[in-house]
C-alpha cells in the first residue's frame, strides 16, 4: 500500500464512490477513507499529502459523476465523447476540496519542532480531518456558484437513525461525522480500539432508537385532507426531435394526471413539461398556440378545488421587444386557467443553461455548450408560492435541491417543497443519487418534498426523508397520495449552514484539546 501511495490513493477514491446510490456500498467508503487516513499520515511532506488527497478526490468524483457524460449524448452541437473529458475536468477541480481537507489534517498531525518528528496518530488527528472536511464540503457548495453533488453525508440515507442527524447538524456536518467514523476505523488498525467502539455504540443506538421513533409517527404525514398527484410521463430527451413534440407532451401529461376526486388535488408536472408558452404579453410571433388555450386545456383536467404546478419557459424582453433571455420557470395554475405566482430557477447550470463570460467565450465556439440560442436568466432565489388550498410551496428546480441550507426562504417557511426535474439527462447513476440528496433536504428542513421527473425517479417524500411513494425509472405513471404535513422547524432549518460551521469549529477545538490532553 505504501510502496505505491499515489496509485493506491486513486484506487481508494474510485472505490469510495460506490458508497453512493445506486450501489450504496457505504461500508466500502468507510474503509477507503480509513486507508486515506493511513496514506496521509505516512506522507513526508505537505505537498505529498495534498497530492494523495487530490488523487483520492480525482478517482472519487470521476466515478461518482460519471452520469454527466450522458448529457452529451443529447447535445447535437458537441460530440458525445467530450462528455468523458467533461467528467474528468470537473473531477480535476472538485478533487481540490478533499486535498485541502486532508492537507489540513496532515499539518495538524505534524509537530512544529523538530520538523521530522511525528505525533502518534490519535483522535485529535481524526477530529482535525473531520472538521476540515466539513468546511471543504461547505466551500464546494458555494465557490464558483457551487457544486455540492454527493457530499459524504448522503451515504447514510439508507440508514435511518444516522440520516436523521441531518435535521440537527445538516449534511456537511454529517459528512464530517462520516470522516470521523472512518478515522476511528483507521485508529482501530493502529490498535486504538476505544474510539471505534464508542462510535459503533453511538451508531447502533441511533439506528435502534431514533429510526424506530420516526417510523411510528406516520400519523403526522398523512392527515392533511388533500391529495397530491405526481406525474411521470416517461418521455426522454430522444422525443424532443419529434415534430409534434409539444402537442404529444401536453396530451400525455393531461392523460396521466387523472380525474378529480373527493379531495382537492395538487397536480405537479416535471421540469419543462409544457413546451408552449403559457404567459400572455409576448410578441405574437413567439407563440405557436394561444397561451389562453394552453392554460384552458390544462385547467380542464382540474376540479373546482384543484391546483397545478407546471413547468416551462418564460421569456424576458427588453426595449423594442428584443429578447433578453429566458427563465426556467414554474407556475401555479388554478381550475379557471389563471396563472398564480411564478418561480424562476436561481441556481443555473454553467455551460448548460448559460455561458459564463459570454462576450469572451462565445467567439471561441463555446456557445455550442449551451442548448438554446439565449441564456437562461437566474431568479432571485428561494421564495414561497401561494397555492390556494395547499399552503405555500417552496420551489427548487432540478439540481437546486442539492444545495444544503439554500432551498428555503427562512423568513417565509413553506408548507412543502416541489422539486421538478429533468433527470432524463442523468444516465443510470444520476437519478438515484439526485433522489437521495432530495431526501436529505426533506430531513434537514422537516418538509415534505414532491419530486416529479419525466423518466424517473419521481417520489413523494415526507419530512423524515421516507419514501411514501415512487415511480421507478423508465416507467410512466402517477403517484396519488394524501399530501404530507410539514414537521415543526428543525434545528438546522433555523440555523442553516451556520450550524455546520459551528460543529466544525467545535470539532476543531476538541481536536486541539485532545492533543494537549495527550501531551
Amino acid at each position: 500500500m505504501f510502496s505505491r501511495p499515489l496509485l493506491v490513493s486513486l484506487i481508494l477514491g474510485i472505490v469510495s464512490a460506490t458508497g453512493f446510490a445506486p450501489l450504496e456500498w457505504w461500508p466500502l467508503t468507510l474503509f477507503c477513507l480509513a486507508g486515506l487516513f493511513a496514506l496521509i499520515y505516512a506522507a513526508q511532506t505537505l505537498r505529498s499529502a495534498l497530492l494523495r488527497g487530490w488523487l483520492f478526490g480525482l478517482g472519487h468524483f470521476t466515478l461518482g459523476d460519471n452520469w454527466i457524460q450522458h448529457a452529451f449524448d443529447f447535445q447535437d452541437k458537441m460530440p458525445p465523447v467530450l462528455g468523458y473529458f467533461a467528467v474528468a475536468l470537473l473531477a480535476v477541480y472538485l478533487a481540490i476540496y478533499p486535498a485541502l481537507a486532508m492537507g489540513a489534517a496532515w499539518a495538524f498531525a505534524r509537530k512544529v519542532k523538530p520538523r521530522s518528528s511525528w505525533i502518534e496518530p490519535d483522535l485529535g488527528y481524526v477530529l482535525a480531518a473531520a472538521a476540515a472536511w466539513m468546511v471543504s464540503e461547505w466551500l464546494r457548495g458555494v465557490a464558483f456558484t457551487g457544486y455540492p453533488w454527493n457530499p459524504l453525508g448522503v451515504l447514510w440515507v439508507p440508514v435511518p437513525g444516522v440520516r436523521n442527524l441531518a435535521a440537527l447538524i445538516g449534511t456537511y456536518a454529517l459528512s464530517g461525522l462520516t470522516v470521523a467514523i472512518a478515522g476511528c476505523l483507521y485508529l482501530a488498525f493502529q490498535r486504538q480500539y476505544r474510539p471505534l467502539l464508542a462510535a459503533g455504540v453511538a451508531l447502533l443506538a441511533l439506528n435502534l432508537f431514533w429510526s424506530d421513533r420516526c417510523d411510528h409517527i406516520r400519523c403526522i404525514s398523512t392527515a392533511s385532507g388533500t391529495e397530491v398527484v405526481i406525474v411521470q410521463p416517461n418521455i426522454g430527451q430522444d422525443a424532443v426531435s419529434r415534430p409534434d413534440y409539444a402537442e404529444y407532451l401536453l396530451n400525455r401529461m393531461i392523460a396521466l394526471s387523472g380525474k378529480p376526486g373527493a379531495l382537492p388535488r395538487l397536480v405537479v408536472w416535471p421540469e419543462g413539461m409544457v413546451d408552449y408558452f403559457v404567459e400572455d404579453g409576448y410578441p405574437v410571433q413567439w407563440y405557436r398556440q394561444d397561451p389562453r388555450l394552453v392554460r384552458a386545456r390544462i385547467a380542464a383536467m382540474l376540479g373546482p378545488w384543484d391546483q397545478a404546478l407546471i413547468g416551462g419557459n418564460a421569456l424576458e424582453f427588453g426595449r423594442d421587444s428584443q429578447l433578453q433571455g429566458a427563465g426556467n420557470s414554474v407556475w401555479a395554475l388554478d381550475s379557471a386557467g389563471m396563472l398564480g405566482g411564478r418561480y424562476d430557477k436561481a441556481h443555473l447550470v454553467p455551460y448548460g443553461e448559460y455561458l459564463p463570460m459570454r462576450p469572451l467565450l462565445a467567439p471561441l465556439g463555446l456557445a455550442r455548450l449551451v442548448m438554446g440560442d439565449v441564456d437562461f436568466l437566474p431568479g432571485p432565489g428561494p421564495r414561497a408560492l401561494s397555492v390556494p388550498g395547499f399552503g405555500n410551496a417552496g420551489i427548487q428546480i432540478c439540481y437546486e435541491i442539492i444545495f444544503s441550507g439554500q432551498v428555503v426562504d427562512r423568513t417565509h417557511r413553506p408548507d412543502f417543497l416541489f422539486n421538478p426535474s429533468n433527470d432524463a439527462w442523468f444516465g443510470a447513476w444520476g437519478p438515484p443519487q439526485h433522489l437521495a440528496q432530495a431526501r436529505l433536504r426533506a430531513i434537514e428542513e422537516g418538509l415534505p418534498i414532491l419530486r416529479s421527473t419525466p423518466t424517473g425517479i419521481s417520489a413523494l417524500i415526507d419530512g423524515h426523508g421516507r419514501l411514501l411513494g415512487t415511480i421507478p425509472a423508465g416507467e410512466a405513471g402517477a403517484i396519488r397520495l394524501p399530501m404530507p404535513r410539514p414537521l415543526p422547524p428543525t434545528l438546522f432549518s433555523k440555523l442553516g449552514n451556520w450550524m455546520v460551521l459551528l460543529v466544525a469549529a467545535l470539532t476543531g477545538l476538541f481536536a486541539i484539546a485532545n492533543r494537549r490532553w495527550a501531551r
